[in-house]
């Protein structure tokens, strides 16, 4: 058994008349980092943006179910959105950087949410590069635009933005899928650093990469759950003919 950080119950999200969720229930272990797979369009995004009601924001959405995290159920009426997503760090598959500098990417966000003492932003940008492991390479760029570093240096800027509001979790949706092999072995060996931390979540559709990453597994299928657990088990030995299927590379 391990402490659930999220817990989904009977989560079904429908986009339209589309149900692209079928009632999944399942838990999100603590400072774990647990692989969201499945096949393309089986409704492994939604799920991740459902645990930051990011699938609020896709008009015609209807969710029904709950999202526990830390015990409070996140589609409740009196819950605050904008408080639920300061809990949830995301990062996308392609950097979405601020127009702005390498310092601003990150200092936007602790000045949202109300953060002004100069000395404290420093600290925080500081702090966040390093643990994104891209200090040494811009330190002595902060002013220039975001724009001019690689796509690698970019991605590894968008986690140190997302850990800069001080999240517990954070959501990747296949984060190194517009990567280099080198830039994505950054990404992946800051995620596991970061683990002792924070929970993490990830989309992938790349099965080694789940098999590297993931202490936990989530398989789904025509948004379906069909089977999760411990990623050893589930990787090696799943229970369930459709993810010995899927591992096998028979379905896709």
């Amino acid at each position: 058994m391990f402490k659930p950080h999220i817990s989904v119950e009977k989560l079904n999200v429908f986009y339209g008349s589309l149900h692209v969720l079928k009632d999944i229930t399942a838990g999100i272990p603590e400072k774990q980092i647990t692989a969201i797979i499945g096949p393309s369009g089986c409704g492994k995004t939604t799920l991740l943006r459902s645990l930051n009601r990011l699938v609020d924001m896709v008009e015609g959405v209807k969710v029904s179910g709950r999202v526990l995290v830390d015990g409070v159920n996140i589609y409740g009426s009196e819950v605050d959105v904008t408080s639920v997503r300061k809990k949830m760090g995301s990062i996308a598959q392609v950097p979405n950087l601020l127009p702005m500098s390498i310092y601003d990417n990150i200092a936007y966000g602790p000045r949202i949410h109300g953060a002004k003492d100069k000395r404290e932003l420093n600290e925080t940008v500081e702090k966040c590069l390093h643990v994104s492991g891209l200090w040494n390479e811009v330190k002595d760029r902060l002013k220039e635009p975001a724009s001019k570093l690689s796509i690698g240096q970019q991605q590894r800027l968008c986690l140190a933005r997302a850990l800069a509001v001080e999240p517990e979790v954070l959501l990747c949706d296949e984060p190194t899928s517009a990567l280099d092999p080198i830039s994505a072995r950054h990404i992946e060996e800051q995620l596991l650093v970061l683990k002792k931390d924070y929970t993490i979540v990830f989309v992938t559709h790349i099965l080694r990469q789940a098999k590297r990453l993931a202490d936990y597994v989530v398989f789904l299928y025509f948004g379906e759950l069909v089977e999760h657990g411990h990623a050893e088990e589930v990787l090696t030995n799943p229970r369930e003919p459709r993810t010995q299927a899927y591992l096998k590379g028979e379905i896709s």
